[in-house]
């Protein structure tokens, strides 16, 4: 358990500060720290959870690698706090490893965001399994890349009409997704934005078959999508 503060301040953990520690099995980690910086677990391989305070804005590069034994992530603020974390690559997320993600000591599973937030950031719920349902106000504009990538319980999802960006596989991995719904104000969809959606049947695209088209595509944003899967438009279908 880290101390309340540094000589009467906030602090950051600073980079490898706990590398390798591998007789670490739990971290609670006090309000008082507003980043964890770069490799700063790195290898903690007995960590098995860890609880992230609502001071934390970023977490830095490979933060939490190979900390394999992880099983939960604690979040002592709120959803909207966790959506606005800045994470820096692939590895800075303990979700990666955990799958499960508690705020205030309950199991986020039908996850609702709220009003306040305006953007989703990168790698937020990469990997949160336990995820089955979301639901996205139509305060957010911007969904950021691989923010929900391997979430293999979600079923179906519904982007609002506020939404212009949908990043680099964004939804990649999400192996019981069987529906999406797309709003006409999106312009952009990432490069594997559903790649290994094995089950996705249908995408609704709530614009025309030339407004669908119009829409800047990453070349591999339906890799591995069934070719059963068809993008139904307001005036048509159109054949993926």
């Amino acid at each position: 358990t880290l101390p309340n503060n540094y000589n009467g301040q906030e602090y950051k953990i600073h980079n490898y500060a706990f590398r390798g520690c591998s007789g670490l099995t739990s971290i609670t980690i006090p309000d008082s720290v507003t980043s964890i910086e770069e490799r700063a677990f790195y290898g903690c391989k007995g960590l098995t959870s860890v609880t992230i305070p609502d001071g934390v804005t970023s977490i830095g590069r490979s933060a939490f690698y190979n900390c394999s034994g992880l099983t939960s992530v604690y979040y002592t603020g709120d959803i909207a706090g966790w959506c606005r974390i800045t994470f820096d690559g692939y590895y800075s997320n303990p979700l990666l490893y955990a799958h499960n993600l508690y705020i205030n000591d309950e199991l986020v599973t039908n996850l609702i965001i709220s009003d306040t937030v305006k953007e989703i950031k990168a790698y937020a719920f990469k990997n949160c399994s336990g995820l089955t349902s979301v639901t996205i106000p139509d305060s957010v504009t911007s969904i950021g890349s691989y923010t929900f990538e391997d979430c293999s319980g979600l079923t179906s999802v519904t982007i609002p009409d506020s939404v212009t960006s949908i990043g680099w596989a964004a939804f990649r991995g999400c192996s019981e997704l069987t529906s999406i719904t797309i709003p006409d104000s999106v312009k952009s969809l990432g490069n594997n934005a559903f790649y290994y959606c094995s089950k996705l049947t249908s995408i609704n695209f709530k614009g025309t078959k030339a407004q669908w088209s119009a829409i800047s595509k990453g070349s591999s944003w339906k890799y591995e999508v069934p070719s059963t899967c068809n993008v139904y438009c307001t005036d048509g279908t159109v054949y993926i």
